[in-house]
This record gives C-alpha cells, structure tokens and sequence, in this order.
C-alpha cells in the first residue's frame, strides 16, 4: 500500500467499486440545472408539431410561381389558417403553420406584391424555407438519457417536448472536513505565529455546490487522534461521502488515515500524481472516504482529478460525463527534467495570433492556491516526459473540471 499508483490505475480501481448512492427524485424542470436526470426521456408529441415556415415570405405551390398570384390569407406564428386555394399565395410569417396545399414559402425578399397579387422573382425549389413536421424530434424518438448532467440546453429540450417536471437522482449529502490544529475560519481575528486561514473548506465548498451536491459542513478537526476519530464517525454516519483535507501523510500529527483504517478499511493511498501524492482512498463503515492532501493547490487539483468523477459515479451520472474533454496546444514553457509522477501544471490558454499556447503560472508550489486560482487550465505532464517550447502538451480547461 506503501507504493505510488499511477493516476488512471488509482481512479479506476476507485470507480469500479462506486455504487449509485442517489435515490431518484421528481423535481420542477426549472430547478434541475446540474443535477443527473434519472430517467430516460421519450418525446410524447413530435417538434415542430407541423410544417412551419422557416422564414417571413408566401406560402404557395411551386407549380404556380410563374404568374401572379392573389394573396388569400395572412397566417401568423399561433394563428389560425385554412387551406391554400390553387393559384393563390399565403402571406405568411416564421413559425407559422404552413397550409394545406402549400408546398414551398418563399422568402419577402424574392417577392413583390402589388394590388393584393403577389409575383415570385427568384428561383424556388420544392420544400424551400419549410421545417417539416419532427424535423427536430420525431414523436416516440429518445430525448435524453438517464445519467446526464442536465444543462441549460437540456432544460429547455425537456420544455420543448411538454416536460415541466423531471426525474432525477438526488444529491449527495457530503461532508467535509478540514483537519489541522493551525487553521483558523476566516474572520476570526488577526493570524498567530504557524496559522493559516482555512481556505479548503471554501474550495470544496464551491467545488461541491458546482457539481449540485449538499454540502455537509464538519469544521475543522484537532490533531488528536479521538477528535478526528469522533468526527469521521460523525460525518459517515449523516453523508454519503465524506472528504477531509490533511492529515493522511505520514507525520506524528496525521491521524486521519489511522482512523479510518480502524473504523473501517482503506483501499489505497499515496498516488504518482503532482501535486497531491498523499490521497486516501476507503471507507468508513460503509460509507465512502476520500482523505486529499492538506496543501490548497493539492487540494483543487485532486478533488477535480478524483473526487469529482467518483462522486458523480456515486450521484448517477454516465460514463460520458466522468472524464472531462481534452485539448492539445502548443507549450509556451519547458520542462527540462522527466518527473518520476504524472504532473499537471497550472497554465494558462490563450491564443497568441497563431493558435492557442499554453503559459506556465510562475510558480508551481503545492501550497500557491493562486496558481488555480489565476489559470484557466492543467497541463498534463506524463511520468518521464519533458517538454520544450512548442511540443504539443494535453490540457484540461479547468472549466470542465469544477
């Protein structure tokens, strides 16, 4: 157990023994931004309901555009209308159903109207500007699947077929606990010597509310080994998960991982990873455990790495939308030395004129919160692997991430 794993070995050993934890639950179409749908969805009706028009124009049949023809009617998006009476033109506007008879609209600009008769001056073709009946979702056809993180898109997907309500996985409760006899919760008072405001508890805060997931906040846990024992039984027993930052090393003052090992079973510790070699992984009881290191930087950098896709296995979510999608950009950086651990550095994307390069942030410390905080991305360095200025490296958009 002593020994490092490489990354993708550690996460998926991880994921193998994540379970669904999440019940499913109905809830208000409007509220489901970010939570994982728990059903598949089928389209009742087809969208569009009917041909419409595509475009402000005449509705009329293709084989009477070469003479001018009278205008019958005026049809409007929600608007009633009649069939098109052969040698006539329908005034008609976008979204409008399209009448029976009709098989072409042709748009204002390719038309010209005087005395209430219309004439067409540009070319037509039959079926132009009309969006046919389903030609979105045909009725009975698959919507969405169960399993994916709803977006914006997809709500209004969901509202475009009749759905107000969805059902969906509830979320995690999840508790969080941050250990170390030095941290202090902001705004109590002025630092002493060897203190630290405790920023972790705000990124896992964040990260966690990001992904939809309840919060369960445990506070700060003392460097005694009966406080963090008490507490990791409290947490497990009112969670689903439970998180902690610090204390899985290996120092006299470390007691998170001897506690969970016996209250219940660690599966693996220390990862080939930079920075964040120090996780745990195991459970406490029957509830899952995810120790990341004490080190802000770490701390992000691991969560978004291995605490996000467990978690959102354990909420329900696909095996799409565990791995966040990758790029290749040219480095605009070096890395001399080949590293004996998988290392993501915190860089910068932009565009220099000639495609997108990555920048290096200064200064890569495990204890710099600001290297993520002023970074849109991770470089993914491979164990044994350097890099010289304009060699393609593969990146994460940290937006993907949290």
């Amino acid at each position: 157990m002593s020994s490092l794993l490489p990354v993708a070995e550690a996460l998926g050993r991880i994921l193998a023994g994540a379970r669904s934890a999440a019940q499913v639950v109905e809830r208000p179409l409007i509220d489901a931004l970010g939570l994982v749908l728990g059903e598949n969805v089928v389209s009742p009706v087809a969208v569009p309901g009917e041909d419409n028009s595509a475009m402000d124009g005449y509705a009329l049949r293709a084989a009477d555009a070469g003479s001018p023809m009278p205008v019958s009617q005026r049809i409007t998006a929600g608007g009633g209308m009649a069939p098109l009476a052969p040698g006539t033109a329908a005034r008609i506007f976008t979204g409008a159903p399209v009448p029976p008879g009709a098989d072409i609209v042709v748009m204002q600009e390719a038309c010209r109207e005087e005395g209430g008769r219309v004439s067409v001056v540009g070319p037509v073709a039959a079926g132009q500007n009309i969006r046919p009946r389903g030609q979105d979702i045909a009725e009975g056809a698959p919507v969405l699947s169960r399993g994916r993180i709803l977006r914006p898109q997809d709500l209004g997907l969901l509202a475009s077929v009749g759905r107000d309500t969805v059902q969906v996985y509830r979320p995690l409760r999840v508790a969080v606990l941050a250990t170390g006899d030095e941290l202090v919760e902001p705004g109590r008072g002025a630092l002493q010597p060897g203190q630290g405001y405790n920023s972790n508890r705000f990124t896992l805060a964040g990260l966690l509310r990001a992904l939809r997931l309840e919060l369960v906040d445990g506070g700060i846990v003392a460097d005694d080994a009966q406080a963090t024992a008490a507490a990791l039984q409290g947490a497990a027993a009112g969670a689903d998960c439970v998180i902690t930052s610090g204390g899985v090393s290996v120092g006299e003052e470390d007691h998170v991982r001897a506690q969970v090992q016996r209250l219940g079973r660690l599966d693996l510790w220390k990862l080939a990873i930079k920075p964040g070699k120090p996780l745990a992984f195991g459970h406490i009881g029957d509830t899952p455990f995810i120790g990341l290191p004490g080190n802000p930087t770490s701390v992000f950098v691991t969560f978004c790495l291995i605490a996000r896709p467990f978690l959102l296995r354990l909420q329900g979510a696909a095996d799409e939308e565990l791995a966040p999608p990758g790029l290749t950009v040219r480095a605009a950086f070096a890395v001399e030395r080949p590293g004996t651990r998988q290392e993501y550095l915190r860089v910068t994307v932009a565009d220099n004129g000639d495609g997108p390069e990555a920048r290096l942030f200064p200064n890569q410390s495990s204890g710099v919160l600001s290297s993520v905080s002023y970074s849109n991305a991770l470089a993914v360095i491979p164990p044994g692997t350097t890099v010289a200025p304009g060699d393609g490296v593969d990146v994460l958009l940290l937006d993907t991430l949290c």
